[in-house]
C-alpha cells in the first residue's frame, strides 16, 4: 500500500508557470483585475488629510481628494473648479430631461472637474468627461476620488 509521502516524493512543480490558470486555446487567461477597472480597492481613503499615511496613488475624479502636493509637500485635500463639458450640453438639448438645465453650477455632474492644491494654489489633476453618451448612465454621474495607502 502506498504512502501520500511515496507518491508525492518524486513530483516537484515547475517554474514560471502559473499555479492555477485556465487554459483557453492554448493561452492561459487570468481573471481582470477589478481594481484596474476601477473599483476602489477595500483600503481606499475616501476623506480627510492623509497626515502621516504614505500614498500610493491617488484617483482624482468628481470629489475632492487626499493627496500629497509636489510642489509644496504638503499632505491635503484638493479643491475642486468645474467648467461646463460636452455631456451637460448633451443633457440640456435631451428631450427627456426637459426642465433640468446641467448647465447649472448646481448641477455640476456632468462637468469637467479640476483640482487644485489648497496650499499653494498648484493645479495638480484634472477628470475630463468628454463622453457625451455618460448622459444616459446616471451611475457614473459622479464618481468618489479616492487615494491608496502605500
Amino acid at each position: 500500500m502506498a504512502t501520500k509521502a511515496s507518491t508525492n516524493a518524486g513530483y516537484e512543480p515547475a517554474l514560471g508557470i502559473p499555479y492555477n490558470p485556465v487554459e483557453v486555446q492554448g493561452r492561459y487567461y487570468y481573471a481582470p483585475d477589478p481594481y484596474a477597472a476601477g473599483m476602489p480597492p477595500p483600503n481606499a481613503i475616501y476623506a480627510g488629510a492623509p497626515k502621516g499615511v504614505p500614498l500610493q496613488q491617488t484617483m482624482f475624479r468628481d470629489t475632492p481628494a487626499p493627496f500629497h502636493c509636489q510642489s509644496c509637500g504638503d499632505a491635503v485635500v484638493s479643491s475642486l473648479r468645474s467648467k461646463p463639458s460636452l455631456a451637460s450640453v448633451v443633457a440640456c438639448m435631451m428631450p427627456f430631461m426637459m426642465g433640468v438645465c446641467f448647465l447649472c453650477p448646481s448641477m455640476d455632474c456632468l462637468w469637467h472637474k479640476y483640482h487644485y492644491c489648497p496650499s499653494c494654489g498648484e493645479k495638480v489633476a484634472e477628470f475630463k468627461k468628454d463622453d457625451p453618451c455618460i448622459v444616459v448612465d446616471p451611475t457614473h454621474w459622479t464618481e468618489p476620488s479616492f487615494a491608496v495607502p502605500a
